[in-house]
């Protein structure tokens, strides 16, 4: 578990994100940690509580439903400059990450991603030059997990219009979803 240094009952953590499941997951595993913890599903809502709240931390979504989570960026540190933010992406690319730490974020992070992974993101100040370096591109099974899970996003969580789209079983979908992401 990762450790901040300020109590956390002093931490106030926005999450901004369109997942239901994700935001009550995490918000649920933050809470049990000591966080005191909003959550908004879209960008007015997000503006709203970081205005309101001035939260010291905060995780933004970077493909919200009706928003760019870069655009938003911006706002959200403009009406709590002290606050932290590290975006989270199902759709990670350079040029993304590149912006995102540009636009003010300390740190950027791949879905899917546990509490451990956000806590242990906001605690990185500085960069690691002894980061490992993958010896392989992800690995087939991991392509097939990224790739199910976006498109259950873009289908709002429906399964059975997810698995219409891929052109599987809706059960075999269902299989698939209940194991564990693999790891790169």
């Amino acid at each position: 578990m990762a450790t901040i240094t300020t109590s956390t009952r002093d931490q106030r953590l926005l999450i901004i994100d369109d997942d239901d499941i994700f935001c009550h997951v995490l918000s649920r595993a933050l809470t049990r940690r000591g966080y005191q913890v909003s959550v908004a599903h879209d960008a007015d809502q997000a503006l709203m509580l970081a205005a309101s709240e001035m939260p010291t931390m905060a995780t933004l979504d970077l493909k919200l439903e009706q928003s760019s989570g870069l655009k938003l960026l911006p706002g959200i540190l403009a009406a709590s400059p002290k606050c932290r933010v590290v975006v989270l992406t199902g759709y990670s690319s350079i040029a993304t990450a590149v912006e995102a730490i540009k636009l003010g974020a300390v740190n950027y992070l791949c879905k899917p991603a546990d509490a451990d992974d956000v806590l242990n993101a906001f605690e990185r100040q500085e960069g690691d030059p002894d980061a490992d370096l993958a010896d392989n591109p992800p690995s087939v099974n991991r392509i097939t997990w990224e790739h199910i899970q976006k498109v259950l996003q873009e289908h709002d969580g429906n399964i059975s219009a997810t698995a219409r789209a891929l052109g599987m079983h809706r059960r075999t979908l269902q299989r698939k979803l209940q194991k564990r992401p693999v790891r790169r």
